[in-house]
């Protein structure tokens, strides 16, 4: 590898209609439209205190007598990612070498630079990372700004997760983006903290745990959990006013989409969303639950609520099992995995949440080679092996997933880390039990009310009307549709 850092004047201030079009939210960036792990919000957050000049970093990785790819992220160990497939890659086809040249810019300045760039028909990389926040804004073009991936991703399309490569679709039904992870919800559970409680073996907690099918059950376990501990200032699990995790399971369960898809109009006066802030106001009135601290759980006070073990159980989408292993890592050998609970048994369990699509634009010299590399690097054996020991990502393709020595290696630090194999929980879920709620051109709008003032009212308020607070919501919505 060749790594050179070159220093650039960043603009700090674009025109305000093309910061709207990002539609960047100022919700939590951990959340759906917002982020697809630690990465992205890391990134986000230095793209927004960045100051005019700084280094980009840039490194360049292959064959310098092979065919020259520019690639664009904003989060550095994406661009190490395809350094490293680049090098697999050259081994594997040295008929076909490739150099690929990985610039990281800072979240905001990344996507911007990237859809001007579309719009004007130049200066756009051949391959480029999109945020899905960021998505529904360059996948606007279609065809005529990005190359569909249908041919190119053809031969992992029967393993792939369907709900994940929806995702990245455009209206005329292409595939346009490559993910890296499903991003699937799961239940995680203090299984310490909760034997120590009820006074039983692991085993038996566990058991206990994996009893749980319906939200009511849920509820009993905790309840069974909270009469034992006898302590008011703890809680079972926690809810959110600054994120929209629940309410997109609960929406997946349901087999609803507040945003209406391509086709739209949002509607977010929905059964399953009321279902789900009708349960929790309830917790909260019972002492069942407690707003996390700051929003949500995916903040550093959120992660020391974790540790001081006044919750232990939340839902969250399995890249969050970094989360622990970065920030938690005390918290190794207590945690265990399972699949969410339900409302009616039969329903989907999970939902896909966050993401980075990876596009290839249609101003690249090497259209073909970028896709067939694009899809390889992200889709094959060989690529999602890199995404789980690197990224630690739940990876699309569910070959692996049955695969022993990749699913159950005792190596990765993941496996290591929870009691269960992570897997194992993806297996028991199944891919087709994994909801999509579409992020397209409303979804920013819908985050940031959602976050801002309806989260706010009905779980700060315990009495404040849900259907109240779901008017407001769809009120404002209706404003921007």
């Amino acid at each position: 590898m060749r790594k050179k850092i070159v220093s650039i004047l960043l603009t700090t201030v674009m025109a305000a209609g093309v910061l709207a079009a990002c539609g960047k939210s100022s919700a939590p960036a951990a959340e759906g439209v917002a982020a697809e792990g630690g990465a992205e919000e890391a990134a986000e957050e230095a793209a927004e205190e960045a100051p005019a000049e700084e280094e980009i970093p840039t490194s360049t990785f292959g064959d310098a007598n092979g065919t020259h790819l520019e690639m664009w992220t904003f989060v550095e160990l994406h661009g190490q990612h395809y350094g490293k497939m680049a090098e697999i890659w050259n081994e594997q086809n040295p008929d076909r070498p490739i150099e690929i040249t990985c610039t990281t810019y800072p979240y905001g300045d990344m996507h911007t630079k990237l859809l001007t760039s579309l719009e004007a028909g130049t200066g756009a990389p051949d391959i480029c990372d999109v945020e899905v926040g960021q998505f529904p804004n360059v996948v606007a073009g279609l065809d005529t700004w990005l190359v569909p991936l249908d041919d190119a991703s053809a031969e992992y399309m029967p393993t792939m997760v369907p709900a994940r490569m929806q995702t990245y679709q455009g209206e005329d039904g292409h595939y346009y983006g490559a993910p890296y992870h499903v991003g699937a919800t799961a239940m995680f559970y203090n299984v310490a903290a909760m034997s120590e409680a009820l006074g039983l073996s692991q085993e038996d907690t566990i058991a206990k745990i994996d009893g749980v099918v319906t939200w009511d059950d849920y509820t009993a376990l905790g309840q069974e959990y909270l009469a034992a501990l006898g302590d008011d200032t703890k809680f079972f699990t926690s809810v959110d006013t600054g994120g929209t995790d629940w309410l997109w399971l609960a929406m997946a369960e349901y087999g609803d989409d507040w945003t209406g898809g391509f086709e739209g109009p949002a509607n977010c006066q929905l059964d399953s969303v009321k279902n789900m802030l009708t349960m929790q106001q309830g917790w909260l009135k019972d002492g069942f639950a407690m707003i996390s601290p700051d929003g949500h759980v995916d903040l550093e006070a959120g992660f020391q609520n974790i540790m001081d073990r006044n919750i232990v159980s939340f839902p969250k989408a399995l890249w969050y099992m970094s989360r622990f292993t970065n920030y938690m890592p005390e918290e190794k050998g207590n945690w265990y995995i399972a699949k969410c609970p339900v409302f009616e048994e039969g329903q989907k369990c999970s939902v896909g949440i966050g993401g980075t699509g990876t596009v290839v634009t249609q101003q690249s010299e090497n259209k073909d080679l970028a896709a067939e590399f694009l899809c390889w690097a992200k889709m094959s054996d060989e690529g999602e092996q890199n995404i789980w020991d690197t990224l630690g990502f739940d990876v699309c393709n569910t070959a692996q997933w049955g695969d022993d020595a990749f699913a159950h290696d005792d190596n990765n630090q993941f496996n290591q880390f929870f009691i269960n194999y992570p897997y194992d929980v993806l297996n028991e879920i199944g891919m087709n039990n994994i909801g999509k709620i579409s992020v397209v051109a409303i979804s920013p709008t819908i985050n940031e009310y959602v976050c801002t003032t309806t989260l706010n009212e009905v779980l700060e308020d315990p009495d404040y009307s849900i259907d109240d607070a779901l008017q407001e919501l769809q009120d404002a919505v209706d404003m921007e549709q």
